[in-house]
């Protein structure tokens, strides 16, 4: 790994505020940072009898007729909700369906700019799940997907599983699929350079949040067996005889079934115990540092692999990792080695999946995102220190759409089938054509400069 300047606790916060600072002044001169555009041409007035009335009554009829029609007339192919509650808003907690919108237009930037995704913030005002299910549900035909936000855990993930089970359109939840996939990816090359495999490592989980149980669930279907899994929450390691099992069964139910299936051993204790002689680390948990100790680190096999994923701040500083032995760290930073970060997945499996007009997301299609991942930071040169792509890797796009098309089309999810070469060149010519539109509409002054600090 690349030597890693050791800086303070203060130094990282007074860099982690200059985004915070910029924001202030940016939001408030563009408000806003994203809106509706033609994509028709309009060459003269008498153009709007084509696109609204009378002429738009001819479309209508037809997908009266005929529903699956409505992807051909109309951008449906290309919407995706991104909803929220404003239960979970980064790290700030439960601050509302307001205060969550600039995050949700974020968001939406981040799916056009980087896969050509048309993505609207939808804020929904309630905190009972089953509304949030039926105004989801609701608003459902407009969109060709839905891309679940920032909601609370435990009910992120019943919503999720409501409204796979229920809508004929894709569901995601991002903090729960989308941090799944790109931690896989990192995985997977980790475990290439330190010639290991994944279904034979030992792997230590903390952290039992929306991101870490979804990593669960699919590093399991990646052929992890249970058993080789430890998983630590807040009360310690997850076992069949931990005192609050019953609590966790009613309250739960995802957690509880982690506990039932997991950790073939049968260790107890908290994260030192978790961490002896395993391979792989994920921490998605509370910020560091200190949260995961040097010399419980140090008790790690040789040639171990630690995702300290906690943001501002990661559960162990990088240099500290290293001292301790670990060979492959990333973080969710940017400014440390191998980020870990969810922007390099859900772009590009929307892509694909909106391409093929699949009804849902299925673990392998984001599996199937994953290993794309993986391959293309493998195509450039893996090194401890590049283990996945970064968003300037812009060729990730366009690669994992592919793969997750094609595995929307051999699961038969896909409602349209494609050749790999159409899937691909469809993919790279929708995003090329966003980035362009973007950077030609800053050429000329319609998108103006951000105000200096």
């Amino acid at each position: 790994m690349s030597e890693i300047k050791k800086v303070t606790v203060e130094e990282l916060k007074e860099k982690a505020k200059i985004p915070g600072r910029k924001a202030l002044k940016w939001h408030p001169f563009y408000k806003g940072k994203v809106e509706v555009m033609p994509k028709c041409a309009i060459t003269s007035f008498d153009d709007f009898g084509v696109w609204y009335t009378p002429g738009v009554a001819e479309p209508c009829k037809e997908i009266a007729k005929d529903p699956e029609k409505v992807f051909e007339h109309t951008n449906k192919w290309n919407y995706v909700a991104v909803a929220s509650d404003g239960t979970r808003v980064l790290g700030l907690g439960d601050i509302g369906p307001l205060a969550g919108l600039p995050v949700m237009e974020g968001k939406a930037l981040l799916f056009k700019y980087l896969g050509g995704v048309d993505a609207f913030p939808i804020m929904i005002d309630t905190k009972d799940p089953d509304e949030f299910i039926q105004a989801v549900k609701w608003i459902a035909p407009t969109f060709g997907g839905i891309n679940l936000e920032d909601i609370a855990s435990p009910k992120c993930f019943y919503i999720l599983d409501r409204l796979r089970e229920e809508l004929d359109i894709p569901v995601w939840h991002d903090d729960q699929q989308g941090t799944a996939a790109i931690t896989l990816a990192g995985i997977i090359n980790g475990l290439k350079i330190v010639g290991k495999k994944l279904n034979e490592v030992l792997y230590a989980i903390i952290g039992v949040g929306a991101a870490n149980t979804c990593l669960i669930r699919t590093l399991i279907k990646a052929g992890v067996p249970p058993r080789n899994i430890i998983a630590v929450d807040s009360k310690g390691i997850l076992h069949p005889n931990r005192e609050d099992i019953e609590e966790l069964k009613e309250k739960n139910p995802y957690k509880y079934k982690i506990a039932m299936e997991t950790n073939g051993e049968g260790r107890t204790g908290g994260i030192a115990e978790a961490l002896k002689g395993v391979d792989v680390c994920v921490a998605a948990s509370k910020p560091g540092p200190g949260t995961i100790k040097k010399e419980w680190a140090a008790q790690m096999n040789d040639d171990a692999i630690m995702f300290a994923e906690a943001n501002p701040i990661p559960e162990i500083w990088p240099w500290e990792a290293k001292e301790a032995g670990i060979r492959i760290f990333g973080t969710g930073r940017s400014d440390f080695p191998n980020q870990v970060n969810n922007s390099l997945g859900f772009p590009g499996i929307f892509r694909g999946t909106l391409d093929v007009r699949a009804r849902t997301i299925t673990d392998e299609m984001h599996i199937a995102a994953a290993y794309a991942i993986a391959e293309v930071a493998e195509q450039k040169g893996l090194r401890e220190d590049y283990i996945v792509p970064t968003m300037d890797d812009w060729e990730v796009f366009p690669h994992e759409a592919t793969a997750v098309a094609m595995k929307a089309i051999e699961q038969g999810v896909a409602r349209i089938k494609l050749s790999r070469n159409e899937i691909y060149e469809n993919a790279l010519a929708i995003i090329k054509e966003a980035r362009e539109k973007t950077k030609t509409l800053m050429k000329a002054g319609l998108i103006k400069p951000p105000p200096p600090l």
